[in-house]
């Protein structure tokens, strides 16, 4: 079986985040960066499958040159080989643009399931798994638990609202996008850090495209506070103080 794992590099999270002169994006050229945990389940669940049912695991990452941190990481965990396609402008890219990269560089391998996690720890749209699996043509589930796989198909287990599941069935070739927590993190070994310096990385420059979303401005959280005196008989002063409640801060219904 040939799975292939899409890891993104993010900010740490101990980071304190400053945002650019432009109001564009995060000050990133003094920041610390590791795999985004997400990402980090959907390798070992791949891993996992190598182990049960054999085949190859190829880690793809879309991002600028200092990506190459997290997917050494990648390949010291136990993954074969990896797919860098390597662009600045991918580092605050759009879903559609990050999915359309990889596609390209992934399309010609023919994997048999991709898996990416369920989201980036940075943007958080969750987005770039459905996009991809449209962009390759394959069927997609999302939000996923447990993996089983048996006589070339897919059953998958997704997590639903309020505590339910939902177990599906797909055929082969799909993507799936993991739920953080599935499984248990594995941690490279010495002997995973040394062997990681000889396997493959394949740089792939992607081709030129218009972003589809433009980042307009960003700003941190702004905090303030501010007090409103509710006077008058105790009766009017309840029903104004129910009102801002209900209808201002929706705290109550």
């Amino acid at each position: 079986m040939k799975i292939a794992v899409c890891i993104k590099q993010v900010v740490t999270r101990e980071w304190q985040l400053r945002v650019n002169d432009q109001k564009t994006w995060i000050r990133d050229a003094d920041a610390s960066f590791e795999l985004n945990e997400p990402d980090a389940y959907a390798l070992e669940e791949a891993l996992r499958l190598k182990e049960k049912h054999s085949g190859e695991v190829v880690v793809c990452c879309a991002g600028p040159a200092r990506a190459t941190q997290v997917i050494r990481e990648a390949l010291a965990r136990g993954a074969d080989r990896a797919i860098h396609v390597e662009s600045d402008a991918l580092a605050a890219a759009d879903a559609t643009s990050v999915a359309a990269a990889l596609a390209a560089a992934m399309r010609d391998e023919q994997f048999d399931l991709v898996l990416t996690g369920l989201q980036s720890d940075d943007q958080g749209f969750g987005q770039v798994g459905v996009v991809l699996a449209d962009k390759l043509g394959i069927p997609h589930a999302t939000i996923i638990m447990e993996v089983q796989i048996a006589e070339g198909a897919l059953r998958v287990k997704r997590e639903l609202e309020g505590g339910w599941f939902q177990w599906i069935g797909l055929p082969l070739p799909a993507l799936l996008t993991i739920q953080s927590g599935i499984n248990q993190l594995r941690y490279a070994t010495l002997k995973g850090i040394m062997a990681a310096k000889k396997k493959e990385i394949r740089k792939v420059t992607p081709e030129a495209a218009g972003a589809t979303q433009q980042i307009v401005a960003l700003y941190l959280p702004e905090k303030g506070k501010q007090t409103q005196m509710i006077g008058g008989p105790a009766a009017d002063a309840a029903r104004q103080l129910v009102g801002k409640l209900r209808d201002e801060a929706r705290v109550i219904q």
